[in-house]
């Protein structure tokens, strides 16, 4: 009864700032663009040097993203589960990274004295999961298992916001195959979906050749998304045949190696990182199935990270214009904004009355889009700035009552933002318009 209830913009718990002027990072720490636009919007709120709140409308794009990550991990037989954020320091002295990893891990012990460390990637602990399953036979295999939790790392210089901070959102996949040929056919089948995320986000990735770095194994692939404050420098085939993260180069390499072309630098924002592992951890652990001749044979791992936040910060980073937000437009927190008449205009009336029938109308026809449209109630403000202030939060499409509302039938003007088109379309034409518009 009384229709869909309307999230009103004044009321959700998102401080703008949209003047401009983001803030600096910590201790005058350059900024980049996602940064001061996420400051801007409402979207995340600094809390400590690498840490930050991620506010109600950041959550709900995560949550989006989460999905869609979701669906292509079960399309490639993952299930999911959920470690413990705190992990033993035997395990990872047994690997021997306590040592090797240095100051990057956090690390404390409980009251008995017990060592742990916050886990920045769950290799050890995985592994030590699966070797106590004492029966695991080779027809379990392959068995992929993966968890989007919050991870930790003690960045000596945590900047950029959520590009590189010390605490974050991360998709980590591990996977255990029966021998090397098929742990190689899931590091395949891996990389492909991690393609088809980056395909449906509509974002401009490269897959590169990467160094294996303190996770080891001996094949190693990054997926970058090209942008200027990038950290990592690549090299690029122009014909596409060739790409990889400069680190991993002997000495100056400037043609492609299949068809000579020179290759372009370009810098990167490293979104993805996929490790063939081998028996690297399963041999510490004892991570063991049984063949068919019922004899114990050491799993062959992969493991497969994907920085969910960081994805988040990297598709403004490279979509937004300097001062707009443009988001992925299938994780977008709300696809829609609807902005009534202004105050005391003579369309107040009738116009906000038309506008609330076009959204409980949508919402019964498009029952998808019911929670994804937000009310921008504040009608002391004029249409122009309300829609400015639409452009820079990057709402996919914008739905006005303006001037020609009062016209018979009505006409409301929509603006999709991704495209630059402005339409003047009747209630019929909006919901067959936004009848195409995808959520995961």
């Amino acid at each position: 009864p009384g229709g869909a209830k309307r999230p009103l913009l004044s009321q959700l718990f998102q401080p703008l700032n949209l003047q401009g002027g983001g803030e600096a990072g910590w201790d005058g720490e350059p900024t980049c663009r996602s940064q001061k636009l996420m400051l801007q919007g409402g979207l995340i709120h600094p809390s400590s040097p690498g840490c930050y709140y991620y506010m109600p409308p950041a959550v709900r794009a995560m949550e989006k993203l989460i999905k869609v990550t979701d669906e292509e991990m079960r399309a490639v037989g993952g299930q999911k589960l959920n470690m413990p954020s705190l992990s033993s320091a035997e395990l990872w002295r047994a690997s021997g990274r306590w040592d090797r990893m240095g100051p990057e891990l956090f690390r404390l012990a409980d009251r008995h004295g017990r060592g742990y460390c916050l886990g920045p990637t769950h290799e050890e602990a995985v592994t030590e999961l699966v070797a106590a399953q004492s029966n695991l036979s080779y027809k379990q295999l392959p068995l992929r298992l993966y968890q989007v939790t919050r991870k930790f790392r003690d960045e000596p210089k945590p900047r950029f916001g959520l590009l590189r901070s010390r605490e974050f959102y991360m998709k980590d996949m591990y996977t255990f195959d029966a021998s090397e040929e098929a742990a190689r056919q899931t590091y395949d089948l891996v990389c492909d979906a991690y393609c088809s995320l980056f395909d449906r986000l509509g974002l401009p990735f490269i897959k590169v050749r990467a160094a294996t770095g303190s996770i080891g194994g001996t094949v190693s692939h990054e997926f970058q998304l090209p942008a200027g404050v990038g950290e990592d420098r690549l090299v690029v085939c122009p014909d596409g045949h060739f790409a990889a993260n400069v680190e991993t180069l002997n000495g100056e390499q400037t043609s492609c190696p299949t068809c000579g072309e020179k290759l372009t630098q370009t810098r990167g924002i490293e979104v993805g990182h996929t490790f063939y592992l081998g028996t690297k951890y399963s041999s510490v652990s004892n991570a063991v199935f049984y063949s068919p001749e019922n004899k114990p044979q050491l799993a062959e791992m992969g493991c497969y990270g994907l920085g969910i936040t960081r994805i988040l910060a990297a598709s403004i980073e490279v979509l937004s214009t300097e001062d707009s937000i443009r988001w992925p437009s299938l994780i977008a927190p709300y696809q829609l904004c609807f902005i009534p008449p202004k105050r005391g205009s003579k369309e107040e009336e009738e116009g906000a009355a038309l506008l609330e029938r076009v959204y409980d109308d949508l919402a019964e026809a498009l029952p998808h889009l019911a929670g994804d449209s937000v009310l921008d109630d504040r009608t002391q403000l004029t249409i122009g700035k309300r829609l400015k202030d639409a452009n820079k939060l990057g709402y996919p499409y914008v739905v006005i009552a303006g001037k020609r509302v009062c016209e018979d039938p009505p006409v409301f003007e929509v603006w999709h933002q991704n495209t630059g088109q402005v339409l003047f379309l009747t209630k019929e034409g909006v919901i067959e318009l936004l009848s195409k518009v995808q959520v995961p």
